[in-house]
């Protein structure tokens, strides 16, 4: 039973940090844990810095936006990386020309 509520059901992530190994496998296996569902990722690393962005599916998650939001910001403050978590539909709006 899906949880979600927003129209879209989609999400953007972005992840920032100095780079260390398994990062990309610690996001996916969260994302996995909630079924949510990656649909494009892009990373580059900058230097010593990890940058990356996801688009998820989020219309089979087992839990709301605002509770994964806050379970990837705060185990990955633990690791040392910024996440952000933003509906799909407010991410677009905040980044419009």
């Amino acid at each position: 039973m899906t949880m979600i509520r927003e129209e879209s059901g989609r999400a953007i992530i972005t992840v920032i940090g100095r780079d260390q190994i398994g990062i990309i496998a610690w996001v996916a296996t969260k994302l996995a844990e909630y079924n949510v569902n990656i649909l494009d990722i892009s990373q580059t690393i900058l230097k010593e810095f990890f940058t990356m962005i996801m688009v998820v599916d989020l219309k089979s998650a087992t839990l709301e936006l605002v509770e994964l939001a806050n379970s990837l910001e705060q185990e990955g403050l633990t690791k040392g990386l910024q996440v952000k978590v933003q509906h799909e539909d407010i991410f677009t709006y905040m980044h419009r020309i």
